[in-house]
């Protein structure tokens, strides 16, 4: 499996929040999904904290757009 098709969340803490906060299931392809958001965040992170000259990711360098 290469790190594109990693799943980088865990898939019963993520089953159990959907669940506990709305009583809905959750579907096989959604934690492939979501590990695509969250190393799109992580790539825009790494930028950012290489923009600021720092071999450190930081909170700082995720942005989320509230709309969203």
């Amino acid at each position: 499996m290469s790190n594109e098709e990693e799943v980088l969340v865990v898939v019963s803490k993520l089953k159990n929040y959907i669940k506990s906060s709305s009583d809905m299931n959750t579907a096989g392809n959604v934690a492939p999904a979501i590990s695509l958001i969250v190393r799109k965040l992580c790539d825009q992170a790494v930028e950012n904290a290489k923009s600021d000259g720092r071999k450190t990711v930081m909170d700082r360098d995720f942005s989320f757009n509230s709309g969203s």
